[in-house]
């Protein structure tokens, strides 16, 4: 049976070239416009330096002509003075440069980091991480060419060619027009490349980003690949997409390419009509030109086809970079669907009443998940969420952390909308453990740290003990110093959930929510995190969503959610209590399964 590849799904292309975005884009140069201002008049002291040797070799040929074949040494140090000048101007001009475009990059980078930060779950939910964090790091990365040489050599490459342009008319006016009378071809040859080059510059980076998303993937999943054995298949896959980069990569170098051949054709047809005319005109006799004028025709003509090289270089340069421009500004367009309002104000300190007013709520509109819910938690309750997988348990806890907003009704916290609230100012008040515990890299202590960072070791210390982490912790090699790797590879499960237990205790929160966050200790452990629990919960309003019955019985209320809905509410005795409910028969599954498993 012949394997099946996974297809890597490619994203949207773009809209057609914005200048606008280009403008957008240049904007980012605007705080170094002082610096780059000098490195244009180093370039144009260079260009003119440039053209003045070529001026003056032209002149000492006319000298060597003459009776007397003698170039003065005048003219041999100009030609060593102007070369040490653009030495000079040319390396100030790098480290300007260099200086404001890596400047404008990080600058450019930040923003986008800054307002993905902004982004609500739902923006995460649609893309995949590899995706994202290549607009961050390659697509911006993709515009130091343009930022450190492009924009200025541009600009000087223009100047050049209109120096050049003027001596060529001031020396012999009907040679140049000569020259010149092939540009058109050129034109009509760039003009029909320009859309087929951005477009296959926009595939190229779409394939990377297919490239850097599987590669997240496939790196985040290495234990489940080594457990199934899919090593060959996910090889496979990333040879697929690998090609696939390499195929549309070469299709845009071919288009790219196509300019250099185009130039040196028209360079050479114009070179050749100068000379042909030249010599005739020389041989004139009505109007007749020297040697030295005919030789720095040509050396200027051929001066001339550099800037266009250097033009179209940066047209191309352009085309490419605009596909990257694109697909960042895209991200730092995407509105955040979880933002203050204009008018929002300052969460007062939080007593920890929770109301849900009638709500309403759906991830996908075809498919509601809450309807038209409603309770009241008074402070201090600890509040326990049972039901089936996909009833809405984590919905409603998204809800009052405000990581999604309502469809319908109202979330309220102290009788205040959570929606006419600074978001920051709520959630710095509030602290919620996942089920899935991120461990960032760094130490222990800066894990436990992470939501309050002016916490004195003490606290931490003191959070951890409270969730028994504290013993585990000083039998690593370094107790709290020790060093943990991303996601927390080195940890057990049960560690890493204590310690993000520890974290969202030392935040000191008047709403703790628990999103199944014993689920993965064991027994032993889970009965001294609810010892501690009976003291750290006490004067906080908790919500808990948990599996386990241990967890969830000493609830001041129990709320079985199903199909949308708050089917039962109540303490553990009375719902207990209740034939037919829900949670009876959840617990009666419960213990069965443990007498089997026992048996």
């Amino acid at each position: 049976m012949a394997k099946v590849l996974r297809q890597i799904d490619d994203e949207a292309l773009e809209k057609p070239f914005d200048k606008s975005q280009f403008i957008r884009l240049l904007g980012y140069l605007k705080p170094y416009k002082g610096r780059i201002a000098v490195a244009l008049v180093l370039m144009v002291i260079a260009t003119l330096c440039s053209l003045g040797q070529t001026f003056l070799l032209s002149r000492a040929v006319g000298l060597l002509q003459s009776e007397t074949p003698l170039v003065p040494w005048q003219f041999v140090l100009g030609m060593i003075g102007m070369a040490a000048m653009i030495a000079l101007c040319t390396r100030f001009r790098v480290r300007l440069m260099d200086f404001s475009g890596r400047r404008a990059l990080a600058t450019l980078r930040q923003d986008l980091f800054d307002h993905i930060q902004t982004l609500s779950f739902s923006f995460f939910d649609s893309r995949s991480v590899g995706k994202i964090q290549v607009r961050v790091i390659n697509d911006v990365n993709s515009l130091n060419d343009l930022f450190t040489n492009g924009i200025v050599n541009v600009l000087i490459e223009v100047f050049t060619l209109v120096i050049l342009l003027a001596i060529m008319f001031v020396v012999n006016w009907k040679l140049t027009l000569i020259s010149m009378c092939i540009m058109p071809l050129l034109m009509l040859v760039v003009f029909r490349l320009k859309r087929l080059m951005r477009k296959r510059w926009q595939i190229v980076r779409m394939k990377t980003s297919n490239m850097n998303g599987y590669l997240h993937e496939s790196l985040a999943g290495m234990r489940v690949t080594e457990a199934f054995v899919r090593e060959d298949e996910n090889l496979d896959t990333f040879k697929n997409v690998g090609n696939d980069i390499r195929h549309n990569w070469m299709r845009a170098i071919h288009i790219n390419n196509a300019f250099w051949p185009a130039l040196d054709m028209t360079g050479t047809i114009g070179t050749v009509l100068v000379y042909y005319f030249g010599i005739r005109m020389m041989g004139s006799p009505d109007n007749p030109l020297d040697l030295a004028n005919l030789l720095l025709m040509l050396w200027y003509l051929g001066r001339f086809w550099e800037p266009l090289n250097v033009l179209s270089n940066f047209y191309n340069n352009v085309l490419s970079a605009m596909a990257s421009v694109e697909r960042i500004f895209e991200i730092m367009d995407t509105p955040a669907d979880i933002h203050d309002k204009p008018d929002a104000v300052e969460m007062p300190p939080i007593e920890g009443r929770v109301t849900f007013d009638d709500v309403t709520f759906s991830y996908d509109p075809e498919k509601v998940i809450l309807k038209d819910v409603s309770f009241d938690v008074k402070p201090g309750q600890t509040i326990a969420l049972v039901g089936p997988t996909g009833a809405g348990k984590s919905t409603v806890v998204n809800l009052i952390s405000r990581f999604y907003d309502v469809n319908g009704g109202a979330v309220k916290i102290d009788g205040h909308d959570i929606r006419d609230v600074k978001l920051r100012s709520l959630r710095k008040q509030m602290s919620v453990m996942m089920q899935d515990s991120f461990i960032f890299s760094g130490t222990v202590m800066d894990n436990i740290r992470y939501g309050k960072l002016d916490a004195t070791d003490e606290e931490v210390i003191a959070a951890a003990k409270a969730v028994h982490a504290h013993d585990f912790i000083m039998q690593m090699e370094k107790g709290y110093e020790t060093e943990v790797s991303e996601r927390g590879s080195s940890l057990s499960v049960g560690q890493r959930q204590l310690i993000s237990f520890a974290r969202a205790l030392l935040n000191d929160p008047k709403i703790l929510i628990l999103d199944e966050a014993t689920s993965s200790i064991d027994t032993h452990t889970e009965i001294l995190i609810q010892k501690a629990l009976d003291v750290l919960l006490k004067g906080r309003t908790s919500f808990v969503i948990a599996h386990r019955l241990s967890t969830i019985r000493n609830a001041d209320n129990i709320m079985v959610i199903q199909d949308g809905h708050i089917a039962e509410s109540g303490n553990h005795d009375e719902l207990i209590r209740h034939e037919g409910g829900h949670y009876k028969a959840l617990c009666e599954a419960q213990y069965r399964f443990l007498l089997e498993d026992q048996g």
